[in-house]
């Protein structure tokens, strides 16, 4: 028979069982937000386009109309994923831009040119 009351066995094995939960909770939760602005080829902001966001595993998409200011931002996103993102305005679209699941940043900031010529 061991040493240890089991009163004092349960409560470290509960103690442990608790950090291991957190821990994973912690790690399962973890976001970034993906922000920027979409310029044009004088850096002046194109207000109206259309940011597409694509999640590179589940290709599901999401999109953001760019604000005056030429800004968008794609919060909670998860930071195990890949996705790629490029603005559309009219018939002019800017590069794709990939963030990485290796990118370790919570926040990513990119901004996309429209050539608007």
């Amino acid at each position: 028979m061991s040493s240890l009351p089991w009163s004092r066995w349960l409560g470290g094995l509960l103690i442990a069982l608790a950090l291991c939960a957190g821990s994973q909770a912690q790690h399962a939760a973890a976001t970034r937000i993906v922000l920027g602005k979409v310029l044009n080829h004088q850096d002046a902001p194109v207000p109206g386009a259309v940011v597409y966001l694509t999640n590179a595993r589940s290709r599901a998409i999401r999109t953001y109309i760019v604000k005056e200011d030429g800004t968008y931002r794609f919060p909670g996103l998860a930071s195990n994923t890949d996705y790629e993102l490029y603005a559309l305005r009219g018939d002019k679209r800017s590069d794709t831009k990939t963030v990485s699941q290796f990118d370790d940043r919570e926040q990513v900031n990119l901004n996309l040119k429209i050539d608007t010529r």
